[in-house]
């Protein structure tokens, strides 16, 4: 009796918190299609008149262009820095390799204030001018994580007898990695990238810190709401952004939960 209780405590807890997480998200999207452009409940009906009007809004098209270029850029770095440095951890032992990953892994950690906090007192210190290239190096920080978690992952599950065997039949270190461990870690690395995008692509807390006078998306969208200003083009655009962001996480949710075909098992 004990345990049914605690199931369907269980069931219905978890569905208040879903209901809590998504009915927000459901309102916006619906006001994204009122013909109004004062937000009441309900809604008078249902046009797609705000679609065209954020489209050709140049202000957002700037800004989308510069999180786009940004997260692709983020996205590049994280996926290079990010995979040499899980295959270090991964397969070399040296003086301080736990604190090597420990500090990886740090930026994701913190909370984002800081990480933009210290972005921002380090290029004041260097006298950098914050600009497009602060806004990448911002996001790639805490991208590299996303993409240090997923190589490293697929490595520990790659079996090192295979690249041992490999070797064994006259392949070099370089033919190795190119037909053995590139195609096993290969939708890790998608995976890791895709996600990195999508968090790049919404970032607001550390952008604030690292922009200046550029303005990504995310930045738009924060302005605009605490302004009261373009509202209705407000829900266009985050429903338009969160269905973008939406692809990218459930590919790489699949990829990630796709093993390689022989992990040595």
């Amino acid at each position: 009796m004990e345990s049914t209780f605690t199931k369907w405590a269980l069931g219905i807890w978890t569905a208040l918190v879903i209901v809590f997480l998504f009915v927000p998200i459901g309102i916006i999207v619906i006001y994204a299609f009122n013909p109004s452009n004062i937000q009441t409940w309900p809604i008078p009906g249902l046009s797609t008149r705000w679609f065209p009007s954020a489209w050709h809004n140049r202000e957002i098209r700037h800004a989308l262009w510069l999180s786009v270029k940004a997260a692709l850029l983020a996205t590049g770095i994280s996926v290079t820095l990010g995979t040499a440095a899980a295959f270090a951890v991964h397969r070399f032992k040296f003086f301080a390799r736990d604190a090597v990953s420990f500090i990886v892994v740090l930026p994701i950690a913190l909370p984002g204030v800081l990480t933009g906090i210290a972005l921002n007192s380090f290029f004041g210190f260097w006298h950098v001018g914050l600009s497009y290239w602060t806004i990448v190096i911002g996001h790639a920080t805490f991208c590299i994580v996303i993409v240090y978690n997923n190589v490293i992952a697929r490595l520990r599950r790659i079996s090192g007898s295979l690249r041992e065997a490999s070797m064994d039949l006259g392949a070099d270190t370089f033919v190795t990695f190119r037909r053995v461990t590139l195609p096993m870690l290969s939708t890790a690395l998608i995976s890791g990238a895709l996600l990195a995008f999508a968090l790049s692509l919404d970032e607001v807390i550390v952008t604030t810190f690292t922009a200046g006078a550029q303005n990504t998306l995310p930045l738009w969208i924060f302005g605009a709401i605490r302004l009261g200003q373009r509202l209705p083009e407000v829900n266009v655009v985050v429903t338009v952004v969160m269905l973008a962001t939406l692809i990218p996480v459930i590919l790489a949710y699949r990829l990630m939960n796709r093993a390689p075909a022989d992990t040595g098992k």
